[in-house]
């Protein structure tokens, strides 16, 4: 079941843009958020201290974000507290607590459950990866055995383990069922969250593990799977051509539509977050391309 929106306080709002920004800082902040009175959903309209020119109707998706990591500020809003579904945005949670567990060597067995998602990605039942290459198949070119398999080297909670990390960090919008952010069915996503929820987890992400978050700047990704080799594109390829690109992960299924999330570099060594939820396929690489414009020509 779709868990329920949860407002949050103002106190959480900021709180949790501090938590972040304090990971930018070096430290990791695992803290429980204390709610308290109701703080309307961020709007456009919203004085924040700066504000792109830009009007949300631009925007085909449902909720969008542009956030600073380094002051904690939301530069631009529309809806951006609404829960929704995730799609393989998923992924980056995912990565992030198996980074953390393991080393990037460690060699993980596929089994039939992680070819569960697809099947049809080339990997056997019985295959020996690396998890550095399944994480990189799965950040670039979104491969959800790959991610499952991930997931798995962790043994059987974690689930429960994400969970944890997203209530711990104050994303009180997320919520993970499975560790790719498939439909479960045709009513309930794999995943849930907001778009500023979103935006503060890859910036944990990208913080943590610049390396893996910058792999998404390759149009392609190949490895090998015991002497077979398994290629594919980059899903973020639309965006891979804009100048001070950072990293991105994509999302798409039925109940969430085009989801993605961009981390770009405003000015040198000045990286910005956007996030857009609930756009079409091809909208939300435009989408993003306009948050980018819009943060680059403020006026």
């Amino acid at each position: 079941m779709k868990m329920p929106y949860v407002k949050h306080s103002v106190l959480a709002l900021f709180t949790t843009a501090f938590l972040v920004t304090a990971a930018f800082s070096g430290g990791i902040a695992l803290a429980m958020l204390q709610h308290g009175i109701d703080a309307p959903t961020l709007t456009a309209g919203a004085e924040f201290p700066f504000q792109p020119n830009l009007s949300p109707a631009k925007l085909t998706a449902k909720s969008a974000i542009l956030f600073d990591p380094a002051s904690g500020r939301i530069l631009f809003a529309k809806d951006a507290t609404t829960q929704r579904a995730l799609a393989s945005i998923t992924k980056l949670m995912t990565a992030e607590i198996v980074l953390t567990a393991k080393s990037p060597d460690t060699l993980v067995t596929i089994t039939p459950d992680a070819l569960l998602p697809e099947g049809d990605w080339g990997f056997k039942v019985g295959d020996v990866i690396p998890l550095h290459d399944l994480l990189r198949i799965g950040l670039i070119a979104s491969s959800n055995d790959a991610m499952q398999a991930a997931a798995e080297s962790l043994g059987d909670h974690y689930i429960q383990k994400m969970n944890e990390v997203a209530q711990a960090l104050g994303l009180s919008q997320t919520y993970f069922l499975n560790p790719t952010g498939l439909d479960v069915n045709f009513d309930t996503s794999g995943a849930y969250g907001s778009a500023y929820d979103v935006a503060r987890l890859a910036a944990l992400f990208y913080k943590q593990y610049p390396a893996y978050f910058e792999l998404t700047q390759n149009n392609s990704v190949s490895i090998d799977d015991n002497g077979r080799t398994i290629k594919a594109h980059a899903t973020a390829e639309p965006l891979l051509s804009i100048p001070g690109f950072i990293g991105a992960k994509t999302g798409f299924t039925d109940l969430a539509g085009g989801n993605l999330v961009a981390v770009f570099d405003v000015e040198i060594g000045h990286p910005l977050v956007a996030v857009v939820l609930g756009s079409t396929k091809d909208g939300r690489f435009e989408d993003i391309k306009t948050l980018i414009h819009a943060a680059r020509h403020p006026h």
